[in-house]
């Protein structure tokens, strides 16, 4: 496991990871895309499938097949839009106010048209909205593209709202593929925690973990909602395909009548 703190903030692309120096097993390049009013910026990836995911702002977006004005307030409680374009594709983002963008990619020797995923064709799970756990894993996932819908891309993406004082990626699971996880916090001091592979660190907004193996989970202080971006690199001959395999000691939780067995029920 590998824990990023938040870098430095500026105008323009910021890498996280970058495949050319060291990819942290992900296979990915990873960054934060921040740009003002006004503010271009083109992709173009020969090799590489790309997606950008909007975390806030206003912009207009152009690729090879299309363009799309976005808007999107924040991700709390906001839907949002996600562009995944295939290799030899360019996407220019023009900013009409600030905007924030993550960004991914990774090699692929497909190609295939481009897809933008909206509010409409999105899916949303309400996890643990029926007092699962006492209530204390209640949150939203959100998948934008995976093996379902886009089995020609060798990623996954999607986002997780993690409710202020519960927790998410819970019971602890693992599976063989990579994953990196993206904070956002709808605080700036925001902040929670993350275990992974027997060990915890802290997390904060526009931090970044690599999980590459091992079990883990997530969890936000309270008084602070925490989104990620969650986001698995597929294995030649191994995509993901709603892999998660449990951690056996904490397979009861999943039990109907595990609220029983929780104290003060207990």
């Amino acid at each position: 496991m590998t824990y990023m703190e938040p870098k430095p903030l500026k105008r323009g692309y910021i890498p996280y990871i970058d495949m050319a120096q060291d990819d942290y097993g992900t296979q990915m390049d990873v960054g934060l895309l921040i740009l003002e009013a006004g503010d271009s910026f083109t992709i173009s990836e020969p090799e590489k499938e790309v997606a950008v995911l909007m975390w806030e702002g206003e912009a207009d977006l152009q690729w090879n097949e299309g363009s799309a004005h976005l808007y999107r307030k924040s991700p709390f409680g906001h839907g949002g839009y996600c562009l995944l374009t295939g290799r030899g594709n360019t996407i220019t983002i023009t900013a009409v106010a600030h905007s924030e963008f993550y960004v991914q990619k990774t090699l692929n020797e497909k190609s295939f048209p481009a897809v933008l995923y909206t509010p409409e064709t999105t899916l949303i799970q309400h996890a643990g909205a029926k007092g699962e756990l006492m209530g204390a894993m209640r949150r939203d996932i959100i998948t934008y593209f995976d093996y379902d819908n886009a089995p020609f891309s060798n990623m996954v993406l999607g986002e997780v709202l993690n409710h202020p004082g519960k927790w998410s990626s819970y019971p602890p699971h693992h599976h063989p593929q990579p994953e990196v996880y993206f904070y956002r916090f709808d605080y700036p001091d925001g902040f929670g925690a993350g275990f992974a592979n027997a060990e915890i660190y802290r997390t904060g907004h526009n931090g970044l973990a690599v999980i590459n193996h091992g079990f883990h989970s997530q969890t936000a202080a309270p008084g602070y909602a925490m989104c990620y971006a969650w986001c698995i690199r597929r294995l030649d001959g191994d995509p993901w395909d709603k892999t998660r395999i449990d951690d056996k000691e904490h397979a009861w939780l999943w039990e109907a009548d595990a609220n029983d067995h929780i104290y003060p029920n207990h």
